[in-house]
Parts: C-alpha cells; sequence; structure tokens
C-alpha cells in the first residue's frame, strides 16, 4: 500500500506488525522519560503512567494515552507539564528510536481505569446492598430450599411443575391457532 503526499511523491505505508512494534518502542521509551528524563515538576505531581500510545498507519502522528493518579488539579498540572515537554519528548524518541521521522506526538489523559474503578465500586455498593436486603438469598436458592425468605419461597417444587405444564398447553394451543389461520382461504 502506498500513500499520496501533497507534492505527488508516494510513501509506502508501514505494516501492521511494524506500527505495533513502533508504538511498544514508543510506550516503553516514554514510560522510561517519565521517570527520569522529564524535569518538569508538574509531571511528578501525580503518579503518571502511559497506558496505551496509538500510532497512524503512516507513522507521522502518535497519540500517547497517559493514566494520572491523584487529584483533579495534580492530574490537570500533569497534563500542563506533558503538553509543554512535547517537544523534549519528540526529540528525545527521535535519538533513542531511530526512525527516518519522529512521528508528531500529543499526550491524552486516559480515563478508562478511572472509569473501571467507578463500575467496580458500584458493582460493590450493590452487592452489599444485596446481601443486606436478604436478596441474593432468594437468587441464590436451590430448588426445593425453602431456607430463602420472601415470595419465593412460598411456591414449592410441585406448585412450579403444575405451571410449567399449563404453560405447555397454552403453547400448544397457541400452534394450533397458528396452523388454522395458515390453512384459511385467502391467505
Amino acid at each position: 500500500m502506498r500513500q499520496t503526499i501533497c507534492n505527488g511523491l508516494e510513501e509506502p505505508l508501514a505494516t501492521d506488525r511494524r506500527i505495533a512494534r513502533v508504538a511498544e518502542l514508543m510506550k516503553r521509551e516514554v514510560s522510561q522519560l517519565l521517570l527520569s528524563g522529564i524535569k518538569d515538576d508538574r509531571v511528578g505531581m501525580g503518579m503518571v503512567s502511559v497506558t496505551h500510545v496509538d500510532v497512524a498507519g503512516d507513522l507521522q502522528h502518535a497519540k500517547i494515552f497517559v493514566s494520572v493518579y491523584g487529584s483533579a488539579e495534580a492530574r490537570s498540572e500533569t497534563m500542563a507539564g506533558l503538553k509543554s515537554a512535547t517537544g523534549f519528548v519528540r526529540g528525545e524518541l527521535g535519538r533513542r528510536m531511530r526512525l527516518r521521522r519522529t512521528p508528531e506526538i500529543i499526550f491524552l489523559e486516559d480515563l478508562s481505569i478511572e472509569q473501571g474503578t467507578q463500575v467496580l465500586s458500584l458493582i460493590n455498593r450493590l452487592s452489599q446492598e444485596r446481601q443486606a436486603s436478604g436478596w441474593d438469598d432468594e437468587l441464590d436458592r436451590e430448588p426445593g430450599d425453602s431456607t430463602a425468605r420472601g415470595a419465593a419461597a412460598d411456591v414449592d417444587d410441585a406448585d412450579a411443575a403444575d405451571a410449567a405444564a399449563e404453560m405447555d398447553e397454552v403453547d400448544e394451543v397457541d400452534e394450533m391457532d397458528e396452523i388454522d389461520e395458515t390453512d384459511e382461504p385467502g391467505n
């Protein structure tokens, strides 16, 4: 595959495997720079980690997703520090990676870890509420077990079998009605 650029020349697109390798190498190098290379104090305000790097097919642009642990103020300061250090990070990547052209980079905050934590806390809260109300006991009840509380415990297995048999009879009658409707003239 080739991509036509503005002056009429063609430039080959990178393969998926190469894009993945470049993205992984960028992730590793930027992580190292976050640990020791960037001297901006704002970057050190929150605990920062690179979660994902998305490299374009032509290797000209890269989005670096970072997760920042800390308060909202620390996150905004850290992102401002990373934005100001973009030129330095790109220059270091160019020296370390030995690509023909170093991709333009942009730092984006990855909120997926925070959102995942919120979902897990909601699930835990619901689970605790269910346990407190005894609702889980009703859902976990084995057939024939009469220890569960509530209306579900009042129904025994014989009543359930009778109800199932009645439903089967209703289904058979419905099927017969459908057959009769298709046999009528004019359909």
